[in-house]
């Protein structure tokens, strides 16, 4: 079968549907802030020398059991609004349904909307009838290193909450749901698959964040142990290839997802 990707809106395997919940487009730069990017308007060499262009791009995808999220996005506003909440409701979704969040790590642009804060209510999980999995030493590491990588502020809801599930290693989540510590671009960061139906979804957070770094021996900088991130994409390409798995890509502005 040949290899292909999507730009759709919606894409179904068998019984599972995924959807794609862009944020926009960005550049970074050592700064660690992210500047909105308009390919019609802005020119990438009139930004600082080194600027990478970045999707943020959390997904959602609705299995027989789950209305799964993966990764939370910026935490950006709109009319006193959740971006990702009304991502979600555009795609037909009340952020009520999400039943799972998985988070690969807890950077500003992969965490910014894990919990909401509103005038008389205080902070509170944004999404009230998920569970948070999130390892434990990735939290405990969050607070250790703080800004700018981490804006703990943000995080602090996820401390001592019932619906946070601590996790310890690599394990299985209600039996379709793997996940395993991969500590390539950050030290606790970690990847998923979800299985069901003889299709597989892998989800490589910022190790596997574009579909240009899969089909290419790439060390980057910005990682925690570059070569070892390297390394990883190409057993899971190579892995992927081999079983036919969905990838999901975090940060790819043309390629969200890719099936063999």
């Amino acid at each position: 079968m040949k290899s292909c990707y999507w730009e759709l809106e919606f894409v179904f395997l068998n019984f599972m549907r995924i959807i794609p919940l862009s944020e926009g487009t960005f550049t970074i730069d050592k700064t660690k802030l992210f500047v909105p990017f308009d390919e019609s308007a802005h020119d990438l060499k009139e930004r600082p020398v080194g600027s990478l262009l970045v999707e943020i791009q959390p997904f959602v995808i609705v299995t027989s059991k789950d209305i799964l999220l993966l990764d939370t996005g910026l935490g950006f506003e709109k009319n006193g609004t959740l971006q990702l909440h009304q991502n979600l409701m555009d795609a037909g979704i009340n952020p009520s349904e999400v039943t799972k969040v998985l988070l690969s790590h807890l950077h500003k642009d992969h965490a910014g909307a894990v919990g909401i804060e509103r005038e008389g209510l205080g902070a509170r999980l944004s999404f009230p009838n998920a569970t948070y999995y999130v390892q434990r030493t990735e939290l405990e590491f969050a607070f250790e290193k703080g800004f700018p990588s981490f804006i703990t502020g943000e995080l602090e809801c996820l401390q001592n909450a019932a619906q946070v599930e601590l996790l310890e290693g690599n394990g299985m989540i209600d039996g379709y749901i793997s996940y395993e510590i991969s500590g390539a671009h950050s030290p606790q960061h970690q990847v998923f698959w979800i299985r069901e139906d003889e299709e597989t979804i892998f989800f490589g957070g910022d190790e596997a964040p574009q579909l240009q770094q899969m089909k290419h021996r790439f060390v980057a900088k910005y990682d925690y142990d570059g070569k070892k991130a390297m390394e990883l994409r190409q057993q899971w390409w190579k892995k992927g290839e081999e079983e036919k798995w969905t990838f999901l890509f975090y940060h790819d502005v043309k390629h969200p997802l890719w099936k063999f």
